[in-house]
């Protein structure tokens, strides 16, 4: 559902930024450091998560305001209004509230799904296994509002047996047992979740039809499965060494191959990754438009920079009719090709519609 209006308050490098942007095309224009990145982000923070950025929730806050920081929307014609920021007196605990009540983070996936690309992505392919996992999981998470419950529920579970398994006393080992049937519990639904959506987001990009962005063949690695209770137990000893859990949905990964090449991701060219990440995501979001009936908001941070003017044609076209997307650019004549969109000139942290 898209954006009917987003107002930002003491964000970032914004005190008081207000935007009234139509269902489609939203296009941000302006300088290096001038504030376009910062809406993005502040539109990723109406998801559960990090945001974009993945930083503290602390450094969101405007340098020269009180601390604490506020993102609020109202979705499409609806009388749905979210918002999410933090307090002065706790900059890093998150609030968040739907229609003035306050809730868990995790129910913003119920209402809204929310995919993006930024430069810091480019290196997806060759990065950690976590920057891939964490990308697999925002796709899962368009598809699945709940698996963010499973997600936290397994972080914290998994958290506080690190710390048991730290003590140098020994670990209370009913309290152990507890956590572990609860990373067991938790942690199988991570596994059949992201299963689904690589089976799913696989045979999208296999019906996708050849075009200037190659297209990848995806597949679940790592952890295979298994009864993670029993495992968890006979691990323990090992765990506490490592100071960490050796095995589990934690250490999966999602493994990207060049179809065309028959090759992995991470060998091909700079230019060939960002064709391969951008049809992906491009693929998945016509996924989440069948499936949720509604087209998650697109945040694609200077991608059109990247592009030269045929795959730029080719992007927009593709983009088109397909949902809200919001792109950043460092100058208008980047979106040249885009028939109706919203359009702002962004200006130290000042936003004016064009």
């Amino acid at each position: 559902m898209p954006l009917a209006r987003l107002t930002l308050t003491d964000f970032r490098n914004h005190a008081d930024a207000a935007l009234s942007p139509g269902p489609g095309f939203v296009c941000l224009f302006g300088e290096n450091g001038a504030g376009k990145t910062n809406i993005l982000e502040a539109v990723s923070m109406l998801a559960p998560g990090r945001g974009l950025r993945g930083t503290p929730l602390s450094e969101m806050a405007r340098q020269a305001g009180p601390g604490g920081w506020a993102v609020a929307a109202r979705l499409g014609v609806t009388e749905v209004d979210l918002g999410t920021g933090t307090l002065p007196a706790a900059p890093e605990r998150r609030v968040v509230r739907i229609n003035g009540a306050p809730t868990a983070v995790t129910a913003l996936s119920e209402w809204l799904a929310v995919l993006w690309l930024t430069p810091a992505m480019d290196r997806l392919f060759t990065g950690p296994a976590g920057d891939r996992r964490r990308f697999l999981d925002r796709l899962v998470l368009a598809l699945e509002p709940g698996h963010a419950h499973h997600a936290a529920r397994y972080e914290a579970a998994m958290r506080a047996r690190n710390k048991l398994l730290a003590e140098p006393e020994g670990a209370d080992p009913d309290w152990l047992a507890a956590l572990e049937a609860g990373m067991a519990e938790h942690g199988a639904a991570l596994d059949a979740a992201r299963r689904r959506t690589v089976d799913a987001l696989g045979e999208a990009l296999a019906g996708v039809p050849e075009d200037r962005f190659p297209r990848a063949r995806i597949a679940l690695q790592g952890w295979a499965g298994g009864e993670l209770t029993r495992i968890l137990r006979a691990n323990r000893g090992r765990d506490a060494a490592a100071g960490r859990a050796t095995e589990g949905p934690h250490r999966q990964d999602l493994a990207v191959t060049h179809l065309a090449k028959d090759q992995p991701a991470s060998l091909g060219s700079t230019g060939e990754q960002k064709g391969l990440l951008l049809g992906l995501v491009l693929a998945h979001a016509e996924l989440v438009a069948e499936r949720r009936g509604t087209a998650p908001i697109l945040l694609l941070d200077e991608v059109a920079a990247h592009l030269d003017p045929t795959r730029r044609a080719d992007l927009f076209g593709r983009l088109e009719g397909r949902g809200q997307v919001w792109m950043t650019a460092t100058e208008a004549a980047l979106f040249d090709g885009i028939g109706d969109a919203s359009r702002y000139r962004v200006s130290s942290g000042v936003v004016s519609p064009v």
